[in-house]
């Protein structure tokens, strides 16, 4: 075994015994069925630390020659496909973690580190088969392949650091292109090549330099959507298991979505929660929040009162097809939330072609990056949203007019009210401190229709729940009268305790006070059960 030849299953086996351990190996059924068709190439893009690198020590485990991975693989999904035999052990493998060789190469040509390293391990097995001299990677797979019909699996980790890490270095990242393409394209001795890394392939104007791979990312997993991270009977498992509270784990870290997955959860996160016992920021506490600020500051037309509506709890269009998947030719607000998608910043829609922010562990990182300069008239709405709630609890109508007048004041020369759904998005920032005691639900189906918010108590808090309509240049008592004719109550069907409903209407035509709020307190043994 060598450290890029068939390294072997080591790093997989300690994954294994590891306290918690989620199979995913029915991928490895999925990358059977790809070895030498035209669906060989695959980059499978996801945000950091949500288990690319273990992905490949499996894949690795499982193919490599020269070792017997057959009691590692007891008992996982995979052992019961019929595939499982036919490719087992059975490849040779080369293991190239791109941020390694870009780290140690100094001077020197990432790719000629590369190479001389690379070549250095296959003398020692292939040696007879190639010249000394040789010094192109390819030429010596090539020649391996005419003398010994061998076929290698390339399995390439953080393929894409040298365009996250050197962004002004575009001649560079050419020719680093150009040598995967030399390396990879139509060659012979490919039998299937899997690189991971955060971004899809680098394009250069309309073309790719390497399009012959199938794109796998956070806008389009395809086939792979169950295991980009971990599903939701995966993470009640583990609830159930360490003694967590599913609901709030939820809250916490699911949000990405796919066609087929709709709750996809952060692995990392999942993983941090249930070994320490507690809730918090586990996947974002790798990575300082200045990295998303200089991407929410960005200049871009409509971007900020984008941002503000999404903390509000608004989904936003977006077209990532202009996005060139790099972090250096941002040239709209689209792109910058494209980016942010393939961060694992936002979540996407694929359905509706929707950004949102996708959970409570985002939206505090979205807070922290807001609270240090350039987003204060924000921050000051969101200090005041404890108080603002209080006084909707207590049936202050007057009191809450006032809040969300204030409110709008301060965020109106970021967002502006065009219709209900951005007067929704505003309301739900003016909430924000609600978030700590509801699950709060935009647009929930209930009754005849759907409540514009509900807000739903978490198993921690006596507090009721709310159901808030909201009117544009309508009266507010109507947003009321539609709660009860349409039956939105029936939202929390099966929650005992009293229910706040609050009418919220904006009128563009009154200045000084353009808000207004009704608001009736349903006690629980006065509601009729369904």
């Amino acid at each position: 075994m060598g450290i890029y030849l068939n390294p072997g299953n080591t790093n997989f086996w300690k994954s294994i015994r590891s306290e918690i351990y989620v199979d995913k190996t029915g991928l490895i059924a999925y990358t059977n069925k790809c070895i030498n068709t035209t669906k060989q190439y695959m980059c499978v893009s996801r945000p950091r630390r949500f288990g690319k690198s273990m992905t490949l020590e499996m894949l690795c485990a499982y193919y490599s020659r020269g070792c017997d991975s057959r009691e590692l693989f007891k008992g996982c999904k995979i052992e019961a496909d019929q595939s499982f035999d036919e490719y087992l052990n059975q490849y040779d493998v080369l293991f190239l973690n791109i941020q390694r060789f870009l780290s140690r190469a100094g001077d020197q040509k990432v790719t000629e580190y590369l190479e001389q390293a690379v070549i250095a391990e296959l003398k020692k097995a292939y040696g007879e088969c190639f010249s000394k001299e040789e010094r192109r990677l390819s030429a010596v797979l090539e020649q391996i392949y005419v003398e010994r019909d061998r076929q290698f699996i390339f399995l390439i980790d953080e393929w894409d650091c040298v365009m996250r890490e050197r962004q002004e270095a575009e001649s560079l990242q050419r020719q680093y292109l150009d040598f995967l393409r030399d390396l990879l394209k139509d060659q012979p001795y490919v039998a299937l090549a899997y690189m991971t890394g955060i971004l899809p392939v680098k394009k250069y104007g309309s073309h790719s330099a390497l399009n012959m791979f199938w794109e796998y990312s956070m806008t389009d997993q395809k086939e792979l959507e169950e295991y980009t991270g971990f599903t939701e009977p995966e993470v009640k498992e583990l609830c159930g298991r360490f003694g967590m509270d599913f609901a709030a784990t939820s809250r916490w870290y699911d949000g990405y979505q796919f066609k087929k997955y709709r709750h996809i959860y952060n692995p990392r996160s999942v993983v941090g929660a249930m070994s320490c016992g507690s809730f918090s920021n586990y996947w974002v506490s790798t990575e300082t929040y200045e990295a998303l600020k200089v991407y929410m500051d960005m200049d871009f037309d409509g971007l900020r009162g984008d941002m503000v509506q999404m903390l509000g709890g608004g989904h936003i269009p977006v077209n990532t097809r202009s996005f060139q998947n790099d972090m250096q030719s941002l040239r709209t607000k689209d792109d910058v939330l494209t980016l942010l998608i393939h961060l694992g910043y936002l979540g996407y829609d694929c359905e509706r072609k929707e950004a949102f922010i996708p959970n409570q562990e985002i939206v505090e990182e979205f807070e922290n990056a807001m609270s240090v300069g350039g987003w204060q008239e924000v921050m000051r709405v969101l200090k005041a949203s404890e108080k603002l709630l209080e006084d909707t609890l207590a049936g202050e109508e007057e009191s809450v007019a006032r809040g969300l007048d204030r409110a709008h004041t301060e965020v109106s020369s970021i967002l502006t009210y065009n219709d209900e759904n951005c007067l929704s998005c505003a309301i739900g920032l003016a909430y924000y401190s609600a978030r700590k005691d509801y699950r709060i639900i935009r647009e929930m189906p209930a009754g005849y229709g759907f409540a514009d918010i509900v807000f739903v108590p978490l198993a921690h808090t006596d507090k009721p729940a709310m159901v808030v309509e909201l009117k544009y240049n309508k009266p507010a008592y109507t947003a009321i009268e539609q709660i009860k004719e349409r039956g939105y109550i029936q939202a929390l069907e099966g929650y005992q305790g009293d229910i706040v409903l609050a009418g919220v209407a904006y009128d563009r035509e009154k200045k000084d006070k353009p808000h207004s709020c009704v608001i009736e307190r349903l006690p629980k043994e006065e509601r009729i059960p369904h």
